[in-house]
């Protein structure tokens, strides 16, 4: 792990903090008598026979051929549910269609432009059936990989859902990804078929989604056909490939509405999805078919205490495991009413979130701490032009919420009724492992509270002993549960390597937390070199990468800075090449080169010219110095540097730097 002693900073940095927090919120009487859990009773069930307890739960479920043994755990590797078979897309539409809940809304979709639709479940049944038919067409068939790259629209959870029915694994790329990000993706899954749009809507302008795909496709040789769904229309100025693209519109029109679900086994790939790692290379993280159904399904009906008649809103990009888990897996699962929405929260003014709210009477609302942070910059104005009465219950999700954000939420959207479930997973868990029962639980602002019922977590030190209550430490997971990704694509070793090596059995997470006297957890962040951007983790090195590619640069270390709207910010620290000046214009050059390498989301925000970088004597760049200086903070121990004077010459420029601006 790099850079940990940096790390640590930032952690005790925020545990000092958090240690002063001692407010505690309970559910209010009417909540707790309707909720769906209000025993500890739970708890107890769950750690005395984990195994029983997530059985009893997978009787939810539709089977095609029952399993024979809940778990086989030989660590790191684990088999759930083995010898069952089922669908996923079977048990999360077609039996809902086939049941009262047939003229039920499934999903919810709100345009940027302010155009809409409802897809009930009879009616997502026949969307789902026609495009796994449209797929089967073009000779995808059980096994097959198809990458997804769309804006939010009810194409991209109808094409999951489609792929899931016929048994072909999917790898859904984020609207925000650059070309070369697509195609790296695209050809580590060996993708046999792209489904894309001839754009998106974002603050009302395009995102050329399908000029995008065009340029990654000039280096896939895996891909045989794309699919376009024409979202902008004439807007776009969109070209069509002879003999590759085809209308998803004229694919569907020609298919059958009828569709029999393929019997998956209980490990059979689901899907892949790409994050960001501290090697540089996106990992391909592996989630199969029953365990991850079931655990998502499950915390998903408890954690947000969801009623038949529920909207529930997760504000997440489908493009992120919170989308695939908690925008369409676990809800549908469910047979629960979801919202989509495909634009930004100011647009086309900073009420929309509170208007969306209001139009379609939502009752669960699930976002990010980064977006609360800046509803909170903009003012109570605007959530209070609006009717927020149909909240019942708030949740939060990506990256650790500051005390301040979580009382601001709770009294301002939540009007001081609704309780908040602060939850913590990431992509590799699939679901959520640590939060309140909301209707149980007493909370505290900032603290994802216990582990999820069955799940065993334990703050360790560098040794993995545990560190006992108000001391930080690293996170690990001690047992297995069934939504934890099986693998990385293509790179067992890496997998194990990268979260089972360092601490015997236990699972590292990678991030920092600390437990309290009451067995609170308080989460702390990530302690290596994956930056938490907007609750999106991007590599350093990815960044470092895209900095280096381009032609002036010489050297290039990134860090991310704490930033009060997004958790971190990303600087970088650049040397130009001999002969090239360090300009203002440069700056700005080198920012759209990296949105263009990788996204938006990973332009830097500050960029700094240095004509040294602080380097051990073996050559590494100490970024946990650099982190020091762009916080302000003491520099730690530079007795490692090849020449300490380098950071101090380093510290004196930027701080002068900062005063010019």
């Amino acid at each position: 792990m790099a850079d940990s002693a940096s790390g640590q900073t930032v952690q005790k940095d925020r545990l000092e903090a958090l240690l002063l927090e001692e407010r505690k919120f309970s559910p209010s009487g009417e909540f707790r008598r309707q909720a769906n859990v209000a025993s500890q009773a739970i708890y107890t069930r769950a750690d005395r026979d984990p195994e029983k307890f997530w059985g009893g739960y997978a009787r939810r479920l539709d089977w095609i051929k029952p399993y024979k043994k809940v778990l086989e755990w030989k660590a790191p590797w684990a088999k759930w549910f083995v010898g069952g078979k089922l669908n996923v897309t079977a048990n999360c539409v077609d039996r809902h269609a086939a049941s009262d809940r047939r003229n039920k809304a499934a999903i919810i979709w709100e345009g940027e432009p302010g155009d809409s639709r409802v897809l009930t479940f009879g009616m997502l049944e026949r969307e789902v059936n026609r495009f796994a038919n449209a797929l089967k067409s073009l000779g995808v068939g059980k096994g097959d990989r198809v990458a997804i790259y769309l804006g939010m629209v009810p194409e991209l959870a109808i094409a999951m859902l489609a792929c899931a029915k016929i048994g072909s694994p999917h790898s859904v790329v984020f609207g925000g990804f650059s070309a070369e990000s697509l195609r790296e993706r695209i050809n580590d899954a060996k993708a046999k078929i792209l489904i894309t749009a001839d754009g998106a809507w974002r603050r009302g302008n395009l995102v050329p989604l399908k000029k995008n795909a065009d340029e990654a496709l000039e280096g896939t040789p895996t891909i045989e056909k794309v699919v376009v769904v024409e979202r902008v229309g004439k807007t776009a100025g969109t070209t069509l490939a002879a003999g590759r693209d085809l209308l998803w519109n004229d694919l569907v029109a020609k298919a059958s509405d009828k569709c029999s679900p393929e019997p998956m086994d209980s490990e059979d790939l689901l899907y892949i999805l790409y994050t960001s790692g501290t090697t540089g290379k996106p990992k391909g993280v592996v989630h199969t078919t029953a365990g991850y159904l079931l655990g998502t399904s499950v915390t998903h009906h408890l954690i947000f205490d969801i009623k038949e008649n529920d909207v529930y809103w997760c504000t997440a990009d489908i493009g992120w495991v919170t989308g695939h888990s908690y925008i369409v897996y676990g809800p549908l699962a469910n047979g629960t009413t979801t919202l989509m929405y495909e634009g930004s929260p100011d647009f086309p003014d900073r009420g929309r979130f509170w208007e969306i709210i209001e139009k379609y009477g939502v009752n669960i609302l699930y976002t990010a701490p980064t977006a609360i942070r800046t509803f909170m910059r903009w003012g109570t104005e605007w959530p209070a032009k609006h009717d927020l009465s149909s909240l019942r219950l708030l949740g939060t999700v990506g990256e650790p919420i500051n005390p301040e954000a979580w009382i601001w939420y709770h009294e301002n959207i939540g009007r001081g009724q609704c309780p908040i479930v602060d939850t913590w997973w990431q992509t590799e868990t699939g679901m959520i492992l640590i939060t309140p029962l909301p209707g149980l639980t007493k909370t505290k602002p900032g603290s994802a509270t216990m582990p999820f019922p069955g799940i065993r977590a334990e703050v360790v030190d560098e040794k993995g002993k545990s560190v006992g209550p108000g001391a930080g430490g690293y996170l690990v997971l001690t047992r297995p549960w069934p939504a934890m990704f099986r693998t990385i694509y293509g790179d067992p070793d890496r997998y194990v390597q990268q979260y089972w090596t360092r601490y015997k059995g236990k699972y590292f997470t990678g991030d920092g937390a600390k437990m309290d006297k009451d067995g609170y957890f308080w989460l702390l962040g990530r302690v290596d070199d994956v930056m938490n951007v907007a609750g999106h983790r991007i590599s350093t090195y990815e960044v470092e990468s895209a900095l280096v590619d381009h032609a002036a640069v010489a050297e290039a270390a990134v860090i991310g800075k704490s930033d009060a709207i997004k958790g971190q910010a990303i600087a970088a620290f650049v040397t130009v090449k001999e002969g090239t000046q360090p300009t203002d214009q440069l700056k700005e050059e080198l920012k759209k080169h990296v949105a263009s390498k990788i996204g938006a989301i990973a332009r830097p925000e500050e960029i700094f010219f240095s004509s040294e970088l602080p380097k051990t004597r073996s050559a590494k760049i100490m970024r946990r110095l650099l982190r020091d200086i762009a916080e302000g903070r003491l520099l730690g121990d530079t007795t490692t540097l090849a020449d300490p004077a380098v950071v101090n010459r380093l510290k004196h420029q930027y701080e002068e730097e900062g005063k010019s601006e």
